[in-house]
């Protein structure tokens, strides 16, 4: 930066520091900040809308609360006192009434259980500056919780003026109130930042919830899934992204985030599906219900009709998208074409399959991609309602203002699904426009390509290219978040032979076992090999056949372990979680969470076992992490606005 424009910038930062002893005092401020312990990292993947296991997760953070009982309590309470307590933290307004109804004596135990609290608290406190507490401090009572934390209890005149402030709260009845304030402050305090490594959408019932809550949060980032990307190309005007969204909600239906969540009316779908299959069976599209749904054969049979309506849509709509960007290389899915209509077949790779379902009244054979008159009127509908839905568009507009297809935080790399690579383990390489891009670049290509497809308003070409690039990244043959060769989604309806089912990962996913190409990956995103981790998610780790979530001499580690109830089966768990704290790392596996309920009535604790992957004999400072590298810029540029106003520089205001 020249001189001119350095001495313009410190005139800029002198509007906000008008004098030396303001510069100085925050100078004093961030020194002291960086010498804080590292505030606690929490890494949560494949949520798929299970939202009260995700909060359950959220408010114990991976057993982040329970250690710092542990530290505070190891010798003095029980462990059945120490699971009330921990209970207690997590679920205050549920835990409180449960806890009272059996003590003979609840003004003594209110002197006994605020005290602790505030113990716990003050120890989370401990990682932040008093000033950064203070906005998290309930309204109404922040001056007092502010005295309680601030006050030691190290002398007997301490003790008194301490425990006189407990006695006044209970006799005011104000106790439950402060308690409640106390837990909600605990669990914030307890984690510094949230990391969602994608897949926060499908499946479950719960993923507008678990957004609302992620809105909330104090500090998250978001590494977008395939799961993600899908509704966030929904969202901004994807036709086919909204006909895969409605698809997957019909076939495990899943109605509950599309119709309560964001007010998404299927009533269009419904009319055409009764007019056009109203006497067919559409047997293979019967919906995928587990037992948490109950649907009545009429319910089931509607479902049905309209799952086989909108597929068939999708199947359109992808067939256009693959015939107007052939830098997609996708022609093998252009399967509408392949079929003989008279004889209800489809040939694949010169042998010929009969169709499971061979009546398709929508498709004209010769121009099998071009929608109906209806159809388009019923695309129109639901592009207007996810367009337009204002839940929606708020949820999406965080993810892309909070995430983005990777994240390099703290010397780590974070991402949802795999880094495209060839068989002999270099990096895929995407031509566009005789332009090679690979790994890095290519996934800042198309991160940029889709925030294009959002917020683009003045340009159609432009943003149909955007558009068309976030449904790549939803099935793509190279699109980092998806991974595998094709999504059989036509095989997997409509031919009973398995092996065209079969969806080839991409070669990443042998090559992650292997250090070296994980040191590899870590260098192309200007990472040291030899001190960072790949956090990554996308595929459930199969436990139960002996699996592994720690891969690569522990230099990458894979926390999908199944958080979703559709995989329990297959891992045999409910999720792996990670935490990153001042001494260290560690893995966590959860036991499926059955529900919020049993988990107050019974203390229970998801956390069965935990792996330690890094152990810090030195506690790390904010001054090791990428936010002290920050503050240390600040300071830096504040010392040159002192040194500017004792050289007469620039005046004090």
């Amino acid at each position: 930066m020249s001189t001119d424009n350095s001495l313009r910038y410190l005139k800029l930062l002198a509007r906000d520091y008008p004098s030396i002893q303001a510069a100085s005092a925050a100078i004093i401020t961030l020194n002291a900040q960086l010498n804080l312990p590292k505030g606690t990292e929490h890494f949560l993947s494949d949520l798929h809308g299970e939202y009260e296991a995700f909060r359950h997760v959220l408010k114990n953070g991976s057993g982040s609360v329970r250690r710092k009982i542990e530290d505070v309590f190891a010798d003095t309470l029980t462990e059945s006192e120490k699971r009330t307590l921990a209970t207690l933290i997590y679920y205050p307004e549920q835990k409180l009434p449960l806890i009272l109804k059996n003590e003979a004596d609840p003004v003594e135990w209110y002197r006994i259980t605020l005290p602790r609290l505030l113990k716990i608290c003050r120890t989370v406190a401990s990682k932040h500056l008093q000033a950064d507490l203070a906005p998290l401090l309930s309204k109404h009572f922040a001056t007092i919780l502010e005295e309680l934390l601030q006050t030691p209890e190290d002398s007997e005149d301490h003790l008194i003026y301490y425990q006189n402030i407990i006695d006044t709260i209970i006799t005011t009845g104000a106790a439950q109130t402060i308690l409640i304030a106390l837990a909600e402050l605990i669990q914030r305090l307890a984690i510094a930042r949230l990391h969602i490594i994608g897949d926060i959408y499908d499946r479950g019932p719960g993923a507008h919830l678990i957004m609302d809550t992620l809105i909330d949060y104090q500090a998250v980032d978001v590494q977008w899934g395939n799961h993600d990307i899908v509704w966030m190309g929904a969202a901004a005007g994807s036709e086919a992204c909204i006909a895969n969204v409605i698809r997957l909600c019909l076939r495990y239906t899943n109605l509950e985030t599309l119709e309560a969540g964001y007010a998404i009316s299927l009533l269009p779908l419904v009319s055409l599906a009764t007019d056009i299959y109203g006497n067919d069976p559409c047997s293979i599209f019967q919906p995928k219900s587990g037992d948490e749904v109950e649907l009545s054969n009429h319910e089931r049979d509607l479902i049905a009709k309209m799952h086989k309506a909108i597929s068939v849509i999708q199947f359109k709509l992808e067939g256009q998208i693959v015939k107007r960007r052939p830098q997609y290389q996708m022609e093998d899915r252009l399967l509408l074409e392949q079929i003989d209509y008279g004889q209800g077949t489809i040939r694949l790779n010169d042998t010929v399959y009969p169709l499971l379902d061979q009546h398709f009244p929508t498709i004209d054979p010769a121009n099998p991609y071009e929608l109906m008159d209806c159809e388009q009127v019923v695309v129109d509908k639901l592009k207007l309602s996810f367009t337009t839905s204002n839940r929606l568009q708020k949820h999406v507009r965080f993810l892309f203002t909070n995430g983005g297809m990777y994240l390099a935080h703290n010397g780590n790399l974070l991402y949802h699904g795999c880094i495209a690579m060839n068989e002999d383990g270099s990096f895929k390489a995407f031509k566009v426009s005789g332009e090679e891009f690979t790994a890095k670049d290519f996934m800042d290509r198309v991160e940029r390509l889709a925030r294009q497809g959002y917020y683009t308003t003045d340009n159609p070409e432009q943003k149909r290219y955007g558009l068309d690039a976030m449904w790549y990244l939803w099935s793509g043959e190279q699109s980092p978040l998806f991974g595998k060769e094709k999504m059989a989604t036509f095989e997997r309806y409509f031919i009973a032979d398995k092996a065209t089912h079969r969806e080839q990962r991409n070669a990443y996913y042998d090559y992650r076992d292997q250090e070296e190409a994980v040191r590899r990956i870590l260098q192309e995103f200007n990472l040291d090999p030899e001190t960072g981790y790949i956090i990554n998610g996308h595929v459930p780790v199969k436990v139960k056949q002996g699996e592994s979530p720690i891969k690569a001499n522990g230099k990458l580690v894979v926390i999908d372990g199944g958080f979703s109830r559709a995989y329990h089966n297959k891992t045999g768990i409910a999720g792996y979680t990670l935490v990153d704290h001042s001494y260290g790392m560690y893995l966590v596996a959860h036991h499926p969470f059955e529900s919020t309920q049993k988990a107050i009535e019974n203390e229970l604790d998801t956390v069965p076992q935990t792996v330690v992957l890094e152990s810090n004999s030195v506690r790390k400072r904010v001054k090791d992490t990428d936010l002290g590298w920050e503050i240390q810029q600040q300071i830096d540029e504040l010392n040159e606005l002192v040194n500017a106003y004792r050289m007469g520089l620039i005046k004090e205001c």
